[in-house]
């Protein structure tokens, strides 16, 4: 019979989420487009 105490790596959290991850990652490119139009119809 294999030992069935939990793994320390296993148990090991990372530091965000992926759906968390992902979530910072489409408001920074929000934000990074916002700027762009803004810059873009100054320059107009």
């Amino acid at each position: 019979m294999g030992d069935k105490s939990p793994r320390h790596a296993a148990s090991k959290k990372s530091e965000k989420s992926i759906k968390e991850k992902r979530a910072d990652k489409r408001s920074t490119e929000a934000t990074a487009a916002s700027v762009e139009k803004a810059a873009k119809t100054k320059k107009n």
